[in-house]
């Protein structure tokens, strides 16, 4: 390092130092120039600030050599059992988010339009043709109008109390469907903890028994290789934990949806409408 710093510090004095004699048969003659209009001296072609940027450039350059040097493959095939638990781990928080990202979407819970389709039909009296569309659909929101309509003479409270459960089993159904991802988020880091620990357990080993502290390269390598646990954990970890609940937030706006819904069809099909007292209606007739 000392070396690479006196080299690129000296350089402009020693540019300064060559003989233009000696290299002014080197240049192309400019055109009515004589030997005399060659300069004494060379400029300066480096200002301060020039050469201190150059300086701290060769200063990083050993630091961009250990990291070229540095492999996340190499470390990570080192890492021992613990990386190969998380890498399981990571192939299932992969799995889970594809399939949420397909399967938890509006269609599949409140698909729009649905409502609107059925008003016409239930207005009609046409429930065979309600029947048929709803089995065609496979929703959250088809299954409870589904229920609704095959119990469609019962009263307000037993069909709003059942809707309500269908509803509420629904939603479960896709939660649980993404429980994986908490369970990733939770163990991920704990086993790469646990990965840690037993790396550093061999690392003072090989202090104790095979003479480590005569070559510090043994002991860094060893506590290299331990850390790397902890950032896998991490690394699956962190991601796991924000798409759960990413996905715990959009199943709860998909439930208030839901529910606006179910209540705008159960209120308007079984709640009972108020009766107009009689003495009202004749008064407003004179």
């Amino acid at each position: 390092m000392a070396s690479a710093w006196s080299v690129i510090l000296e350089t402009p004095a020693r540019l300064q130092a060559v003989d233009p004699a000696r290299i002014q048969g080197h240049l192309p003659a400019r055109r009515g120039a004589g030997p005399g209009c060659f300069p004494s001296t060379l400029p300066n072609p480096f200002s301060p600030m020039k050469r201190i940027a150059i300086a701290l450039g060769a200063a990083c350059l050993p630091g961009l050599a250990l990291a070229v040097d540095f492999n996340p493959a190499e470390q990570l095939a080192e890492g021992g059992v613990a990386v190969l638990v998380t890498l399981g781990l990571s192939v299932l928080f992969l799995a889970v988010t594809v399939e949420r990202f397909i399967h938890l979407r509006a269609r599949a819970v409140v698909p729009d339009g649905l409502v609107a389709r059925i008003e016409p039909l239930w207005t009609a009296q046409r429930f065979d043709e309600i029947e048929r569309l709803l089995a065609d659909d496979r929703s959250a929101l088809a299954r409870v109008l589904a229920f609704l309509v095959a119990h469609r003479r019962q009263p307000y409270a037993v069909v709003s109390s059942a809707a309500g459960d269908i509803a509420s089993m629904e939603l479960r159904k896709h939660q649980h469907k993404a429980y994986a991802l908490a369970i990733v988020a939770t163990v991920a880091p704990i086993v790469g903890l646990l990965g840690t620990v037993l790396g550093m357990i061999d690392s003072f080993h090989v202090i104790a028994y095979a003479s480590g502290m005569g070559n510090p390269a043994l002991l860094a390598g060893g506590i290299s290789k331990a850390l790397v646990n902890t950032a896998a954990g991490l690394a699956v970890a962190l991601p796991a934990l924000g798409m759960h609940h990413f996905f715990k937030h959009r199943l709860a706006a998909l439930g208030m949806a839901l529910e606006q819904q179910v209540n705008a069809v159960i209120n308007q099909r079984f709640l009972p409408q108020p009766e107009v007292p009689a003495a009202k209606a004749v008064q407003h007739a004179h």
